[in-house]
């Protein structure tokens, strides 16, 4: 099994029309939705949810108001600020202590320090993760709750996930849709792919965000071609994107003209190649090839 993971520098690039757009002329893949801080490869492929699980990324404290005794202890650990008095009575005092969950950073300290065991340390449920299946295979995304954490460990397990279904219905590609940006989360998406696909546009803000996650990929080693989308809409920048991705030896996959299809192809809940025969399919099918010959290849990084 090989692995495609699109990626790019910043949101809205057009990474997960693009996702959805090999989705639909792959064969034999599994697809996992790796932006899980904003999750929306499901808008496009509409899947069939077949199982729903909690995803715990960590532990928060919870006091027991009937058997704390208000020492203060809990309170003067924390270096979070997030134990305070509460307005519960027990059986010894007047005002109990109380964590507040967002605050806290599940650190276990208190839990530590608690004279009376009164502190119990809880699985955190941060959000849920899916398999499903859509029109172009099986599907593992996920939801992270709002301002919810962790989403690195969340990434991970979506591709651990995928892979394994992979592997248990003898697919022979993983596509996923990565997180944007070169943080944990991306960092999380790319560990240990075969190819990398950085989408990114004719802008200043672009050009600047390609440079970073091209190191990101280089700094783990990992193959990386470059597409430059709505490049036409600023043909200087999209050349001076291509001329410094062959400084570094990155080969430009493909470049996909502006085109309201994009748009129209999402409000109809399709990927690019089912909503239009036009030009736009065309450039897309070029860019898969390319991505193609580039993962056959298993140097993508390297320009010949």
């Amino acid at each position: 099994m090989q692995e495609i993971v699109v990626i790019s520098g910043k949101g809205g690039t057009g990474k997960t029309s693009i996702t959805a757009a090999f989705a639909a002329l792959a064969d034999s893949a599994v697809l996992a939705d790796c932006d899980v801080d904003a999750a929306d490869l499901h808008l496009i492929l509409k899947p069939d949810v077949r199982a729903t699980h909690d995803f715990s990324g960590g532990k928060l404290a919870r006091i027991r108001s009937e058997a704390c005794i208000g020492c203060q202890r809990c309170a003067e650990v924390c270096r979070f600020d997030a134990v305070k008095l509460s307005n519960i009575s027990n059986d010894v005092v007047a005002k109990t202590y109380a964590v507040d969950p967002v605050a806290c950073e599940g650190c276990g300290v208190c839990v530590h320090f608690c004279p009376v065991k009164a502190i119990d340390f809880e699985e955190a449920i941060n959000g849920q993760w899916f398999f499903s299946e859509t029109r172009f295979g099986p599907l593992v995304h996920a939801k992270l709750g709002i301002a919810e954490e962790n989403s690195g460990k969340l990434v991970s397990l979506i591709r651990k996930e995928a892979k394994r279904i992979a592997e248990e219905e003898d697919k022979s590609l993983l596509i996923v849709d990565g997180s944007p940006g070169i943080g944990c989360p991306v960092i999380a998406s790319i560990s240990g792919a075969d190819l990398v696909l950085v989408v990114t546009e004719p802008t200043l803000s672009g050009e600047h965000d390609l440079n970073r996650v091209i190191d990101l990929a280089d700094h783990f080693g990992i193959p990386a071609l470059v597409c430059i989308n709505k490049w036409d809409i600023n043909p200087e920048v999209a050349g001076r994107i291509e001329a410094r991705a062959r400084e570094r030896s990155v080969a430009t996959a493909g470049r996909i003209a502006y085109d309201p299809a994009v748009t129209e192809a999402q409000v109809a809940g399709q990927s690019i190649p089912e909503y239009t025969d036009g030009p736009l399919r065309e450039q897309v099918v070029t860019l898969w090839d390319a991505v193609q010959r580039g993962l056959e290849k298993g140097n993508g990084h390297k320009e010949k």
